[in-house]
């Protein structure tokens, strides 16, 4: 090894290989699995990124609604993120495979047997026990990341109608929201089902602009469980765009600032809900902002924040003609526990006039919810939520309904 070419050659080599360790996560301490004998790291190093999560939420209504009762849900998710600039030469591509399986549930769901909420009680639930993939896409991206086109398998809230500030809650219209997540003739494309669709992206410092063509009727109205995939005729299409501002990008250690709006379109019309014969457009507008209200001075990521988020659909063909939410979220609350995060959130879901004429109904639905996050390991976290369902579904028949519900998050 006299050759100093070969000397500089060798010595690229080893800083080379010290920068990948280096880069790559602490597998030992963030997993509670760990590198499985090294396989994560020369996976990573190949481009290639696993991760495994598990979710158990112990739900229990105490009083109001349907009837009292308890449930156990649980939701077991695994992910691999292929760079294929890495993996094959292929600058700029990305392929993302995303398969969940819901368990724990027992003979009748929690909220259809139990409280009857319009928007839900828990983010994980789905009715049945099932398992399949949510998403499968290939992504390429150029022009220095700022533009980017994907197709495949595809679910829309992992990308519109996002605030990152509600992800704390358990309740669903944190996620997608009340009112659209009503929409459809077997929903939108969001979890737990994705649909084959193609997304654009452009993105400068500030502004983005998004915008997906998915299939109308995501899976099978007649196979609920697996993964299903159709094109039948007379599904039609789902049209999403989103034009948003983001002057700081949401970080683990940077303040949070993001405004948008949206809009969606069905290009199968609806149906009236007074005169079926009548087939209205089914389309609808939303709205959202999340801001750091107040940032702790020596750590931007910790702190208060807060949202809002607002949307309209078609009023002649859904129950609600309009929901909107608001909430505030504080990461590290107390001294020494940095990690944690407390929130409360506010969802408040309005009948639509012409359900209220078919219907007795009261005007609206409320929903409130108070949750804490403990961040015990890096690997496991425990939240507890308590919820407050005013008018549940706005049925008359029903009383406000109190849940208190914990969350064990494993990351594997």
């Amino acid at each position: 090894m006299g050759n100093p070419l070969t000397k500089a050659l060798f010595i690229l080599l080893v800083l080379s290989n010290i920068a990948n360790a280096e880069d790559a996560p602490d597998w030992g301490a963030e997993t509670l699995l760990g590198d499985w004998c090294g396989l994560r790291t020369s996976l990573y190093e190949k481009g290639v990124t696993v991760e495994i999560t598990h979710k158990s939420d112990l739900l229990k209504n105490t009083k109001g609604g349907i009837r009292v009762g308890s449930v156990w849900l649980a939701n077991t998710e695994a992910a691999i993120n292929m760079d294929l600039g890495k993996l094959v030469g292929w600058d700029g591509g990305t392929i993302f495979i995303q398969y969940h399986s819901q368990h724990g549930r027992q003979a009748k769901d929690f909220n259809g047997s139990y409280v009857g909420s319009f928007a839900g009680v828990d983010n994980i639930e789905t009715g049945i026990n099932n398992g399949q993939f949510y998403q499968a896409w290939l992504q390429q991206s150029m022009a220095e990341d700022r533009f980017s086109v994907l197709a495949g398998l595809y679910a829309i809230d992992s990308e519109f109608y996002v605030t990152d500030t509600s992800g704390l809650f358990l309740q669903p219209p944190y996620g997608m929201s009340a009112e659209m997540a009503q929409t459809g003739q077997n929903g939108p494309p969001v979890f737990p089902m994705g649909a084959l669709g193609v997304r654009m992206r452009y993105a400068s410092p500030y502004v983005y602009f998004q915008g997906a063509v998915t299939d109308g009727v995501p899976g099978d109205l007649n196979k609920p469980r697996g993964t299903q995939i159709r094109l039948d005729k007379g599904d039609g299409t789902l049209s999403i765009l989103e034009l948003g501002y983001m002057p700081l990008r949401d970080g683990e250690d940077e303040p949070i600032s993001k405004a948008a709006v949206g809009l969606w379109s069905y290009s199968t019309p609806g149906f009236d809900l007074v005169d079926p014969t009548i087939r209205p457009l089914d389309r609808g507008f939303y709205f959202l902002a999340e801001h750091t209200l107040r940032a702790e001075r020596d750590h931007p990521g910790q702190g208060l924040s807060g949202f809002v988020r607002f949307g309209k659909v078609n009023e002649d063909i859904y129950q609600a003609g309009r929901s909107g939410s608001v909430g505030l979220h504080y990461k590290g609350l107390f001294d020494g526990r940095d990690d944690d995060e407390a929130g409360i959130a506010v969802t408040q879901s309005r009948a639509s006039d012409k359900f209220r004429q078919l219907n007795s109904s009261d005007p609206s639905e409320t929903v409130i919810e108070i949750a804490y996050r403990e961040q015990m390991l890096p690997w496991i976290s425990l939240q507890l939520s308590v919820q407050r369902i005013i008018n549940p579904n706005m049925d008359v028949t029903l009383k406000d309904a109190s849940i208190v519900g914990a969350r064990l998050e494993l990351t594997l």
